[in-house]
C-alpha cells in the first residue's frame, strides 16, 4: 500500500463520542487533509440511550473464562446498526462542515471475518449454554476500503460474519486493531474517555507491550482491559504505536499527552 493511502485508525468509544466538542473536530479534519482515516466507532452510550435494556446488567454476559461480552440476538444486531446509521449521520456532518468527506461500511459487509462464539455463559451462578451471535476477528479484507485517500474517511461499524454466514457483533478495540494491521496503519489511536492509562493511580505516559500485558492480566479491569488486549494485537499486527486518551488526535500522535504503547 502506498504511503499516500496509509491510513490513522481512530476508535471513537461510544462513551466519549457526546464530549468531543468541536476543536477536537477541528484537529480531526486537519489531520484528515493529509492522511486518510479509517474511524472504528463504539455504541455502548448510544444503545443505553436507545432503550433502558440495555445498561441493565442482565445485558452483559461472561464466560467460562471470564470475558464479558453484550448478549447479542438479532434484535440486538438491528438495534446496533439503528444507532450506528445516526451516529454516522452526526460524525459525517461535523467532518463534511470542515472539508472532509465520508462514507460508512458495515464491517460484516465483507471487511471483517470473525470465529466461532463461545457458547457457555454464567447465568444466575451456572454455566448454561446459549446462542449469542458474537465472535472473535479472525481476519480482515483491506480490499473493501476502496477510498482510502486524504481528505476522507471511512467510518466502520465493527460487525464481522462468521463462518455460517451469521452477522455478529464484535470488539470496536479490537476490531479497530484488526484494521490498523490489515491496512499497514503505523499508528492506532484509541480516543476515550479517560486522559492516560492509570496503574496504582498515576498516570502512565508511555509503557511497552510486554509491561501493558502484565498490568492488563493482574491488574486492569472492564474497558481497559479490552484496550490493552487491542493494543498488544495491533502492535503484533505491525503496527507501530498505540495511543489511548482523551485529547485530540495530533496531540495524542505528538505524545503531548495520554499513553503510548510500543512493542519495545
Amino acid at each position: 500500500m502506498s504511503h499516500e493511502r496509509t491510513p490513522v485508525v481512530v476508535k471513537l468509544g461510544g462513551s466519549c463520542l457526546d464530549d468531543l466538542d468541536g476543536a477536537w473536530w477541528d484537529d480531526l479534519a486537519r489531520y484528515g487533509q493529509e492522511h486518510p482515516l479509517v474511524l472504528v466507532h463504539g455504541w455502548s452510550k448510544p444503545l443505553k440511550k436507545l432503550s433502558p435494556r440495555y445498561g441493565e446488567p442482565s445485558a452483559i454476559l461472561r464466560d467460562r473464562y471470564g470475558n464479558q461480552s453484550r448478549w447479542t440476538t438479532p434484535g440486538v444486531i438491528e438495534d446496533i446498526k439503528a444507532v450506528s446509521a445516526k451516529l454516522a449521520e452526526e460524525v459525517f456532518a461535523r467532518l463534511g462542515r470542515r472539508g472532509i468527506t465520508g462514507e460508512r461500511l458495515l464491517g460484516s459487509d465483507g471487511l471483517v471475518s470473525a470465529g466461532e462464539a463461545e457458547r457457555w455463559w454464567w447465568q444466575d451462578k451456572q454455566l448454561v449454554e446459549l446462542e449469542n451471535l458474537v465472535g472473535p476477528i479472525t481476519g480482515v479484507d483491506p480490499a473493501a476500503l476502496k477510498n482510502l485517500q486524504s481528505g476522507h474517511a471511512c467510518l466502520v461499524t465493527p460487525l464481522a460474519t462468521n463462518a455460517a454466514g451469521q452477522e455478529v457483533n464484535t470488539d470496536a478495540d479490537r476490531a479497530a486493531a484488526a484494521l490498523a494491521g490489515a491496512t499497514g496503519a503505523t499508528d492506532l489511536v484509541l480516543v476515550t474517555d479517560v486522559a492516560h492509562l492509570l496503574i496504582d493511580g498515576k498516570p502512565v505516559r508511555r509503557i511497552t507491550a510486554r509491561a501493558a500485558a502484565s498490568f492488563r492480566d493482574k491488574g486492569a479491569t472492564g474497558g481497559m482491559r479490552k484496550k490493552l488486549r487491542a493494543a498488544d494485537e495491533a502492535l503484533d499486527a505491525g503496527v507501530e504505536r498505540v495511543v489511548l486518551g482523551s485529547a485530540p488526535v495530533t496531540d495524542l500522535l505528538a505524545a503531548r499527552t495520554g499513553t503510548v504503547i510500543t512493542r519495545t
